[in-house]
């Protein structure tokens, strides 16, 4: 990798009007210096209030070439597509087409008469019974449908690693528990956004292009990255053990053959803010595009999982650490989001907003102060040490 410039391309954007961040200078250097101390290739980061842009920096290089990052970088955000997915599952409410509340299978009859894996006999096999509450679009958006991940939930990990990710016949799944009794994250959302596709006649890409990227302008938000703007795309790259971290290859990234709720978007840091400034407006963005009523805008800021625990995450593989976004604390979710019912200390409100992407990219949007902000790296594992690190100086600095 080559030496990082502490004060490439730190810019700031001063949209809408020529209102400056206070301590401007001081994010400068904590991002700058930060990614200097802490061995991270690059990282773009931008702050807004409703209707204006405080603060953008960009810091460090695209890959080994030394080429700057800008902060017209393009990132992968991985699960920072989940919000948008599920904003696009909410229109579909708001026009009557789904209800949160009915079954999934309504609309995806493959999620009918699904089973629920209860732990493995002595040879290994998984013990299935059926479900007894159907999942519903609410169970999918919330992570409470029993749909998990195999890196962040032991029975689902056991389940791949003993059937070799087989399904359970022909149905989806297995779920890890009864819809509804916990809170696990998963993939969920994707089988949202297959709904969206079913219900709408469209695919989520087009979907999304027409009534959420578009309507807010948001021209490098995609699942597809065009040749033209390979040159603005950031190198991810694998921290290895001795700290070191290695590029991996640099591609133009084949357009998928499925778009997934639950990941797969391109963007940049302008791009989701604006999507973020959407949600601080109650659903409607800066140029005065509505994408959401204010009513379900409420909901998205509204705890959605009752007495259950959201956000805490054992890992059981090596490209994640454990996922625990404020220790001691209990925090829920939303539809769409991590919701903090206490402050951080030195940083966003009680009520905040929040989630992050597998490759290092996080966002949180504070109701009460008015305020979003979002800051991407592009690197693995999830929650690494330093990347957060750098993340909890970055929250600080936009508060003091």
């Amino acid at each position: 990798m080559n030496t990082l410039n502490r004060r490439q391309f730190g810019t700031l954007a001063l949209a809408f009007a020529p209102r400056r961040l206070r301590g401007a200078t001081s994010v400068d250097k904590i991002l700058s210096d930060g990614i200097a101390s802490r061995k991270i290739p690059a990282v773009s980061a931008m702050v807004a209030t409703r209707d204006k842009t405080l603060y953008s920096g960009a810091f460090g290089t695209r890959d080994s070439s030394g080429a700057p990052v800008t902060p017209q970088s393009i990132f992968s955000i991985a699960s920072m597509t989940k919000a948008i997915a599920t904003t696009a599952a909410l229109q579909l409410v708001e026009r009557g087409k789904v209800e949160l509340e009915a079954p999934a299978s309504n609309y995806l009859p493959q999620l009918a008469n699904l089973d629920v894996c209860e732990g493995f006999d002595t040879n290994g096999k998984p013990v299935l019974r059926p479900a007894k509450t159907p999942v519903t679009l609410k169970h999918l958006l919330t992570h409470t449908s029993g749909f998990c991940y195999d890196i962040w939930d032991g029975g689902m990990f056991q389940y791949v690693s003993r059937t070799k990710g087989q399904p359970a016949g022909a149905k989806p799944g297995p779920l890890m528990f009864e819809p509804g009794t916990r809170w696990q994250y998963g993939q969920g959302i994707d089988w949202a956004g297959r709904v969206v596709e079913k219900v709408s006649g469209k695919s989520l890409e087009d979907y999304l292009q027409a009534e959420i990227c578009g309507p807010l302008e948001m021209p490098d938000t995609s699942y597809i990255l065009p040749a033209a703007k390979f040159d603005r795309l950031v190198t991810g790259y694998v921290r290895q053990k001795d700290g070191t971290l290695k590029q991996d290859e640099r591609k133009l990234p084949t357009p998928p053959k499925a778009f997934n709720g639950g990941g797969g978007l391109y963007s940049t840091t302008g791009d989701y803010v604006r999507f973020m400034q959407a949600i601080l407006n109650k659903g409607q963005g800066v140029n005065k595009a509505r994408i959401l009523k204010p009513e379900t805008v409420a909901l998205m800021e509204a705890n959605q999982i009752g007495n259950l625990t959201a956000g805490k995450m054992k890992s059981y593989q090596p490209t994640s650490r454990d996922v625990d976004m404020q220790p001691g604390a209990v925090e829920k979710w939303t539809l769409g989001f991590l919701m903090n019912p206490t402050p951080y200390a030195g940083g966003r409100s009680a009520g905040s907003l929040a989630w992050a992407g597998f490759y290092n990219t996080y966002y949180w949007i504070d109701p009460k102060k008015s305020l979003c902000a979002v800051i991407m790296m592009q690197f693995l594992p999830f929650v690494d040490e330093q990347a957060v690190g750098l993340l909890n100086d970055f929250e600080r600095a936009v508060y003091a």
